[in-house]
């Protein structure tokens, strides 16, 4: 789960480098080993450096990425989601880095491998170690500069990362551009919106960020004081305002992208609206994009937004003035289902300016009249609208006509409008006069919501599942007052009726305990915003319209152009009916290429059985390799055959591949079991060929199959990807990096994972940078550089030679017994293995009959003499051209 933060304004001079004493103090305090990525076989190498940084006092963790040979670039920092980490945001930052920027990603204080006590993005803490992360890049040789210390710097994060880009950009005058991403502008407006305490999502806040004991000691003291009370008091409100970035809105004076989810009842659309007015005011560009999903769920359509994002860093980092960084305003609509593949229909609709929340009213007529209803002892049952959790995929289709709201009779009070005459789209916030009253002198709390009622009456639908709070005092009470509905965007077709329904109770708040009676009147009509400059982009014609012409055309010109080269599929080959795999002569070029090749004369063979293992460098054609064999990409010369049958895209065999390469995107509110029955249910296939309890019982989850996906590790998460990757029980599974962002004992899981598999006469296909794992769960082995094989065999083959001899012995070698043998003429060095009974003996002359006649005269006693390598030695001779 994502989420919130900032702080105090007043702490914090308006200065240039307001941190340069803390960056003074910026130290490395562990160098992480270098790590090379690639995305795709071509594109740049992507460096990665690990290490742990004390930006403020506290040690954080980051990853810093780059790709060689770029220049000077400017910087980008990503921040990641509340309760997450820097891996949550490694594969933007390594396609960031491709595209030619100095990326660094960390875990915030009390996340990750990070330390210190989680702030909520205070400005002497978490801001402060955003500050001293911009000294440290100003330092790096690859960093573009503005001036000395000043680098040229972009941020962008969703949820609490997207926060701390905007109060980094309100703090340091070094920022450039930001980017955030469904997240907030006012944290105490966010969690106590109008005075009503938001306590599921609160809830949820604390226990995703450990727990009350995890969190800065008054901010633990405020939420068990607010969780307690039901209501915020105002020291509350104070404390997450200070920390908020609407504390710093007239210091935000860089180009803003603001990207916010429609499916958001925790940080709903008017926060990303306050954010637009506030820097739109000091005169920077801003944009504004309304996205389909959100911390409800929903697609989040990442793929577009870290397009948009990248494409706003190059216009406004990079400097590329002819970049298209798209409307000022666009909206993700969903409408209807795709015949075809039963895909929700989206299109976007955008305008040339920002409409804001309450453009181009239109008034809708209510039912007028007094409506009494109870808030109940306890307030309960309460109402449902937003459930967070579980919502995300309901407030998805609630445009689709599925939805989960529930009002209690008796404790709501609706006004319903009279069939609409025409359609009508509704873009941001309706807003509606009543006037309110409560027994005793007591505030009146209540929820209020637009239904979208169908002609017959029977089905409502409330638009991305939002409702609003209001908390209306005794003084309030008695006259007009406005009441501002959910913002939402949504269409109303005509014949269909607007229901405005205000509830004493809803499931997601904190409602009084004591018992109440409220009386309701309308003041005057519905009036909705109907933002009548934003256009959605013309539907698509449907496919087959032009398609089939088109296709007919490129079909004929394919058959007319190749006719003469032209063979039919291949014929399945008997003798290899029982081969996972064979490769023959398998070559690729890379695109736009005459004669560079990803893959070159690729030949080997894979046994039942095996667990083998794909290495080379980066750049080596493993990636290639793996899409050619699982169908996504055709070679260009060459054969791959998995159990006799050729491969083509869409080849029946491929049923038999089971694949893990990019790592599985699951709901996060749903159990490890309820993500992998749906996805067993949306290949339709038959439920018993699933096989789900064996490929569990190998992937070993146990009781943790249960939970919500959300409260998993990395490394549950890994081993849920390859438990996905095994059902069905393919005969061959394919392995991309599975071990990566793992620990130690998770690695080992790992591997144990990939034995099991392998041991009921299945084999598996791994590709891996580590090599001391590849090593003890590898059977066998492909070495790849430069596209080419290089060797393959046994991994016992391929180590098992070299100048290191092993030794091993009926008991245990003394260190001065040790010493002599290394004193020996002929050897280079003698070392006691880690049990002790055995040497490790690097010869430098002598033979090895030499060395067992000089130990057997040295009383040592010998029960074995063989080569000794390890794979990383073999793997860096194999590449480095040396003989085998």
């Amino acid at each position: 789960m994502e989420t919130p933060t900032a702080r105090w304004r007043r702490l914090l001079p308006r200065t240039r480098g307001r941190w340069a004493a803390a960056g003074a103090a910026l130290a490395v305090l562990v160098g992480g080993g270098t790590w090379t990525a690639v995305a795709d076989d071509g594109s740049p190498a992507v460096q990665r450096e690990d290490r742990t940084l004390r930006p403020g006092g506290v040690e954080i963790d980051t990853s810093y990425f780059y790709a060689e040979g770029s220049g000077k670039r400017p910087a980008v920092l990503i921040g990641h989601g509340f309760g997450g980490s820097k891996n949550d945001v490694r594969a933007q930052a390594e396609k960031l880095a491709a595209d030619g920027y100095a990326v660094l990603t960390w875990s915030a204080r009390g996340f990750g491998k990070s330390g210190g006590a989680i702030s909520l993005n205070a400005p002497e803490a978490e801001v402060k170690d955003v500050s001293g992360l911009i000294d440290w890049l100003a330092k790096r040789p690859e960093v573009q500069l503005d001036a000395e210390g000043d680098p040229r710097v972009g941020l962008t994060g969703a949820s609490y990362g997207g926060a701390v880009s905007l109060l980094a950009a309100g703090h340091d005058e070094r920022v450039d551009a930001i980017a955030p991403v469904i997240t907030y502008w006012n944290l105490a407006d966010a969690l106590f919106p109008d005075g009503v305490f938001k306590k599921l999502w609160a809830g949820i806040f604390v226990t995703s960020g450990g727990g009350c004991e995890k969190f800065e000691k008054r901010l633990c003291e405020m939420y068990e004081r607010v969780a307690v009370s039901g209501k915020p008091d105002p020291a509350a409100i104070e404390l997450l305002t200070e920390r908020s970035p609407s504390a710093v809105a007239d210091r935000i004076k860089v180009p803003s992208l603001i990207l916010q989810g429609q499916s958001d009842s925790l940080f709903p659309l008017g926060q990303a609206d306050a954010m637009q007015k506030a820097i739109s005011a000091n005169g920077a560009p801003v944009s504004v994009d309304w996205i389909s999903g959100g911390h409800d769920g929903g697609d989040n359509e990442t793929p577009r937004v870290e397009g948009r994002v990248g494409a706003w860093f190059d216009r406004y980092l990079k400097q590329e003035t002819g970049t298209d960084t798209g409307p000022a305003f666009r909206v993700t609509r969903t409408g209807g289902i795709d015949s075809t593949d039963g895909a929700a229909l989206r299109r976007g609709a955008s305008s040339d300016t920002y409409p804001g929340l309450r453009s181009g009213g239109r008034e809708i007529a209510l039912g007028e009249g007094t409506k009494t209803f109870r808030n109940p002892a306890g307030s309960a049952p309460p109402a449902i609208s937003a459930v967070p959790g579980l919502g995300g995929g309901i407030s998805q289709l609630s445009s689709l006509g599925v939805g989960l709201s529930l009002d209690f009779p008796g404790q709501f009070g609706r006004f319903d409008s009279a069939p609409l005459d025409t359609s009508v789209r509704v873009t941001g916030t309706p807003t509606v006069r009543v006037t309110v009253k409560a027994t005793e002198g007591r505030d009146a709390v209540l929820f209020g919501k637009v239904y979208d009622v169908s002609p017959d009456g029977r089905q409502q639908r409330l638009p991305a599942q939002l409702v609003a709070p209001y908390r209306i005092t005794p003084d309030q009470q008695g006259k007009p007052i406005e009441l501002a509905l959910p913002a939402v965007d949504h269409e109303f077709d005509a014949g269909h009726r607007m229901r405005l329904v205000l509830s004493a109770t809803d499931l997601g708040y904190a409602s009084p305990a004591e018992p109440a009676t409220y009386a309701v009147t309308l003041d005057g009509p519905l009036t909705v915003p109907t933002a009548p400059a934003v256009r959605t982009t013309a539907a698509a014609l449907p496919w087959w319209t032009w398609g089939l012409p088109a296709a007919a055309l490129v079909i004929a010109a394919a058959l007319l152009l190749t006719a003469r080269r032209r063979t039919a599929t291949p014929a399945p080959e008997p003798g290899l009916t029982d081969v996972p795999l064979e490769i023959t002569g398998l070559s690729k070029k890379y695109a736009k290429s005459v004669d560079r090749y990803a893959v070159r004369e690729l030949s080997f063979r894979v046994e039942k059985g095996q667990v083998l293992g794909l290495l080379g460098p980066n750049g080596a054609g493993k990636t290639t390799t793996l899409r050619m064999l699982m169908g996504l990409i055709t070679p260009d010369e060459g054969e791959i055959r998995v159990f006799g049958q050729a491969i083509r895209p869409g080849a029946p065999v491929l049923s038999r591949v089971g694949a893990f390469v990019e790592g599985a995107g699951f709901l996060p509110h749903l159990s490890g079991r309820a993500n992998l029955d749906l996805y067993w249910q949306a290949t339709g296939r038959p439920a018993e060929d699933a096989h789900i309890d064996e490929a569990l019982e190998i992937a070993g989850l146990g009781d943790a199959l249960a939970r919500a996906v959300r409260t998993y590790s990395q490394g549950m998460r890994q081993r849920l990807a390859i438990a996905q990757a095994m059902l069905g029980m393919p005969d061959l599974l394919i392995l991309d990096e599975p071990t990566n962002g793992l620990d130690p004992p998770q690695i080992r899981e790992m591997r144990d994972v990939m034995i099991r598999y392998a041991a009921g006469g299945r084999t598996v296909i791994v590709s891996s940078h580590l090599l001391s794992e590849v090593e003890q769960s590898c059977t066998h082995l492909v070495v790849m550089d430069r596209g080419r094989l290089v060797q393959a065999g046994p991994v016992a083959e391929i180590t098992g030679s070299g100048d290191m001899i092993l030794v091993t012995t009926a008991e245990e070698v003394s260190e001065p017994l040790a010493e002599k043998v290394a004193a020996l003429p002929g050897v280079g060095s003698a070392v006691r293995t880690d049990d002790g009974r055995g040497l490790l003996v690097r010869l430098d002359g002598a033979t090895t009959s030499r060395l067992v006649a000089d130990l057997v005269r040295l009383d040592v006693p010998v029960t074995g003499v063989g080569p000794h390598r390890r794979l990383e030695d073999a793997f860096l001779t194999l590449i480095s051209g040396g003989a085998a």
